[in-house]
């Protein structure tokens, strides 16, 4: 018997996820050291991410034939833009009001992440493009977590600041249950794993050099 939807899963967050250091961004955020410019860079790097993760997520929703797989993203969809207002709130809270983020420059190595997500939807399986971003989920919400757990202690900030993070690391269970159903259903109509979990592994290398891009910024 082959490997179910879930242990598939399992196996693939388990081999892509990034080691203790590889991010060096977050831990700067969580022990104070991280210059409020870089969570302003962030603020604004995130803007733009939003706005094209929420596109490329219904334009898959629309692509997939797995009825969990379309549901799945359609619901990461109406996630995106369930936070795109709470960024605001972070982006208030690092000083930044909507002309300087409309005036931002964006950084090359913080929009590989998106350009590749959106590659996927053009190019790619909306198979594989999705054990792809649910390898990639493995870390993101523990990153969200201690991000807002620092912004608080550290520099001050409210719930309202920190609401974006806490979004995304409250777990939603309805969700999450859903990803090996829709990894299933492709697996029972003759899906094989292979080349998503290379997209995978480019898609994590992309999302940490997102982060170190941020840590790199100190003025």
């Amino acid at each position: 018997m082959g490997e179910s939807g879930k242990e598939l899963l399992e196996r693939v967050q388990r081999e892509l996820l990034p080691g203790e250091h590889d991010n060096r961004f977050v831990p700067a955020v969580a022990c104070g050291s991280a210059p409020l410019v870089a969570l302003a860079a962030l603020a604004a790097e995130q803007h733009r991410i939003i706005a094209s993760d929420w596109r490329t997520f219904l334009t898959l929703a629309a692509q997939a034939v797995d009825p969990a797989a379309r549901e799945v993203f359609s619901s990461l969809a109406s996630g995106e833009g369930l936070a795109l207002a709470k960024l605001g709130d972070f982006a208030a809270a690092c000083g930044l009001d909507e002309d300087a983020i409309r005036d931002y420059e964006p950084r090359p190595g913080c929009q590989a992440y998106p350009a590749y997500l959106a590659w996927l939807a053009l190019n790619g399986n909306p198979r594989d493009a999705l054990l792809a971003i649910l390898a990639n989920f493995a870390a993101w919400g523990g990153y969200c977590a201690a991000i807002s757990a620092g912004l608080r202690e550290h520099y001050g900030f409210d719930e309202t600041g920190t609401g974006f993070f806490d979004f995304f690391a409250t777990p939603v269970p309805e969700l999450e249950a859903l990803y090996p159903v829709a990894l299933q259903q492709a697996l029972d109509d003759g899906w094989t794993p292979d080349r998503a979990i290379g997209y995978g592994r480019l898609l994590q290398g992309y999302e940490l050099m997102f982060w170190n891009t941020l840590a790199d910024i100190t003025a």
